[in-house]
């Protein structure tokens, strides 16, 4: 016999999964960004949720595939942050600005990004090679760049001949070099690269740092 109620346990099952598996992935991404990879396990995640090991497993697998799903939520995030980016009303430069913030931003907020990136650079990318997700996710910044590029070289303002690819580099280094470096570099040089009264700072010169290389003169080859 069937019963109206079915559907709202299958609804409220469903539910309840999710947010058990939004608990797993968030623990996890602490202990692998505070543990690596390596000295993560899957015993102390489970610990410090409100499951067992076994349902983790049963979520997703095993540790590789936990990682991998830690991974994809990551960058999820900054693609959905590239995505909802509205640059289109701007001219080239303040464009192209705006999406150098928005990289600064993001990566001042989550630290445990550049922790998980630094650690699967650490495993040659292993993860993000066998994730389809990962592999087909590309970057919406990558197609933002390449309209703020053509516009600019048609307006006039942007003198060079950038690949989009090689700016999305030269933004992204800057902005991971500061969280990731933080505490070396101040070890050695005495300053805190993300230090609040220097934020503005470093935030216009990666600005001002980006649009002077799109309309530098070029020296002939």
């Amino acid at each position: 016999m069937t019963s109206v109620d079915e559907p709202a346990r299958s609804g409220t099952r469903t539910r309840d999964a999710a947010r058990t598996r939004a608990e797993i992935l968030d623990v996890a991404t602490r202990e692998f960004a505070r543990a690596g990879f390596d000295g993560a396990r899957v015993d102390e995640i489970a610990a410090r949720t409100r499951t067992t090991k076994r349902m983790i497993y049963y979520y997703f697998g095993g540790k590789e595939q936990l990682f991998t799903a830690v991974l994809e939520r990551a960058y999820g995030v900054i693609r959905e942050a590239e995505q909802a980016l509205d640059v289109e009303h701007l001219d080239p430069v303040a464009a192209i600005r705006r999406l150098a913030e928005v990289t600064f931003d993001h990566h001042e907020r989550h630290p445990d990004f550049i922790r998980l990136v630094s650690i699967e650079n650490i495993h040659d990318a292993a993860h993000i090679a066998s994730s389809e997700m990962l592999a087909s996710i590309g970057s919406p910044a990558l197609d933002v760049i390449r309209r703020i590029l053509a516009e600019g070289r048609r307006s006039g303002l942007f003198t060079a001949d950038v690949d989009a690819v090689d700016l999305h580099a030269m933004i992204s280094s800057f902005c991971f070099f500061r969280v990731a470096n933080r505490h070396t570099f101040g070890a050695l040089f005495g300053r805190d690269l993300v230090a609040p009264d220097q934020r503005a700072h470093y935030r216009a010169m990666l600005g001002d740092m980006v649009i002077a290389y799109l309309t530098a003169e070029r020296a002939a080859d």
